[in-house]
């Protein structure tokens, strides 16, 4: 545990993990996430420009939160955001079905090779005792 200032309102706190935010201002955030959350589904058409503007709170905020799947936006709806890897317009996360799919498949490749690998050298490096 160490000793930090709050990012937000620079206040003394005991950091522990996550976001460098002090209890309090947690829970301000928690509370705009839940009005962001509710104006949402309660609004589905609006852009990210109005839910900021009507919710008082950033866009960066906004989209942060969609990329965390903490928020998703419906698939006919205006908002989304670029995926990271190819650009297509996506709703919630940071990589859209088919880039997910090939990280994944890129991921599973990489560690069955380094498998392979491992069972090659293992079979060569064996030590081997004369009788």
């Amino acid at each position: 545990m160490e000793l930090m200032n709050c990012r937000n309102c620079k206040r003394l706190f005991n950091y522990i993990t996550g976001e460098k935010l002090c209890p309090d201002c947690k829970k301000q955030l928690e509370e705009k996430f839940e009005e962001v959350k509710i104006y949402i589904e309660d609004n589905p058409g609006k852009t990210i420009n109005l839910v900021a503007e009507a919710c008082e709170v950033s866009i960066h905020q906004i989209k942060k939160w969609v990329r965390e799947e903490r928020l998703s936006f419906t698939d006919d709806s205006l908002v989304g955001l670029e995926c990271e890897r190819c650009g297509r317009m996506i709703h919630s996360g940071r990589f859209c079905s088919k880039c997910a799919g090939n990280l994944v498949d890129s991921m599973n490749a990489a560690y069955k090779k380094d498998e392979e690998y491992r069972k090659k050298v293992s079979n060569v490096a064996k030590m081997r005792f004369l009788e």
